[in-house]
């Protein structure tokens, strides 16, 4: 593997920011496959691929959102471009066939096994939910990962079948830089880590 070269760290990581404020600029359809197509190379456990997204563009979409998000979170996500929902497919197993296809029981190792399952699904979807982030940075978004809203209401709205979760909401766009606040804190090395 190549090292990339320090703008591209820049890019993904040291030089970028959460945003809240966003500019007046539309988001693609075609620069969200983009995002899909990079992000969907990172690996998961056993190739598993749980996550499921939903690119809510349209106010209307915003708006069936809107009553599940913190009174915080409100503001930002109606003015973003893209608000986008990021679940994960309680079922994804029975895909293993074809995504994990030189393990022929990998299915079974998790029929009927709901806490595995689970389990197996939202640790996987964060994982790709942070390669979707690292994917938006790298094609010149800035993203807005969130936690400040209702679970069981964004389902209902979203993923009413039951069979998706919502694990998290990342609002996309072109982030207004002059708008950002300081960056905080970060633990040190030695404050967080051990080498055993």
């Amino acid at each position: 593997m190549t090292v990339i070269d320090n703008t591209a760290v820049e890019t993904l990581f040291t030089e970028a920011r959460t945003h809240n404020v966003w500019k007046d600029q539309e988001v693609s359809e075609e620069k969200l496959r983009e995002l899909y197509h990079l992000m969907h190379f990172g690996p998961t456990s056993m190739n598993c691929q749980p996550l499921r997204v939903l690119f809510l563009k349209s106010q209307d979409a915003k708006e069936r959102l809107k009553p599940a998000l913190l009174p915080g979170n409100q503001e930002k996500t109606m003015k973003a471009p893209v608000v986008a929902v990021l679940g994960y497919d309680t079922e994804f197993y029975q895909h293993l066939p074809r995504m994990f296809s030189h393990n022929k029981d990998a299915k079974s190792l998790f029929e009927g096994k709901t806490d595995f399952i689970n389990s197996t699904a939202f640790r996987n979807s964060s994982i790709q939910g942070g390669y979707f982030i690292l994917a938006a940075r790298a094609l010149g978004l800035n993203a807005g990962p969130m936690s400040g809203f209702n679970n069981a209401a964004v389902d209902e709205a979203f993923f009413p079948d039951g069979q998706v979760k919502s694990n998290f909401l990342c609002n996309l766009g072109y982030g207004d830089a002059s708008a950002l606040f300081p960056r905080q804190d970060r633990f040190e090395f030695d404050e967080v880590c051990q080498v055993l």
